[in-house]
């Protein structure tokens, strides 16, 4: 990663890489601004895929000469953003990464790299499997800079890890290193029927607790 080893300056910082699963050509319009709305499929290296959703301006698209196509390869550089879309009278948190530049240069043929640095916004859900691993959900609270609001972002942590922020209370400051993961699931509507969905969350690889303003380095999993 190119990143400074320290990873408690950026409160959201992401890097993906992959290929473009369809032709983007939804969009919609904030003022004078347009923006497009795209899924890149970014391999892993146990040889599964993610997709992820991602959200470009069109001054972005063309300033780099993108086309967008199904199947392009391209980078981005950016932040993973929340919003609420209300779906059957509920509202439902959505994840996209919002590209803020487009890479010029990488070697990889992949990549899917975040940094995070918020508070934790509710009670850690803490759980083992029954081949008896540990798993840990929290839900952070990210500040976006120079906005007044935050977005809010699922993680899903393992083994020391998980062990180590079922401890924490709500409102604790943690720095995170990991990557954006899609994982299809099956949601009971009721009555008999199921309608197949897809969660995004971040699996973490690294996290950092602060405690007193001062950074103290935990546990990798």
């Amino acid at each position: 990663m190119s990143y400074t080893t320290s990873i408690n300056k950026p409160n959201n910082k992401g890097k993906i890489k992959g290929t473009i699963l369809e032709k983007v050509e939804n969009f919609y319009q904030v003022e004078d601004e347009i923006f497009y709305e795209g899924k890149l499929v970014v391999d892993r290296l146990s040889g599964s895929k993610d997709i992820i959703p991602f959200t470009i301006s069109e001054k972005i698209i063309k300033a780099y000469k993108l086309t967008l196509d199904a199947g392009e390869n391209v980078g981005f550089i950016g932040e993973l953003r929340s919003y609420n879309k209300v779906e059957g009278g509920r509202s439902r948190l959505i994840l996209s990464f919002f590209v803020k530049e487009v890479l010029q240069s990488e070697e990889e043929s992949f990549i899917n790299e975040l940094l995070l640095t918020g508070y934790i916004c509710k009670e850690p859900v803490y759980r083992t499997t029954p081949f008896n691993r540990q798993i840990c959900d929290v839900l952070l609270a990210v500040n976006r800079m120079n906005y007044n609001r935050s977005d809010y972002i699922p993680c899903i942590m393992w083994g020391r890890n998980a062990k180590l922020i079922q401890t924490q209370k709500v409102g604790t400051k943690i720095n995170l290193f990991g990557r954006i993961q899609s994982r299809d699931y099956r949601k009971d509507l009721g009555n008999g029927e199921f309608e197949e969905r897809t969660a995004y969350e971040v699996s973490v690889q690294k996290i950092e607790i602060q405690e007193n303003e001062e950074m103290s380095s935990q546990g990798l999993a």
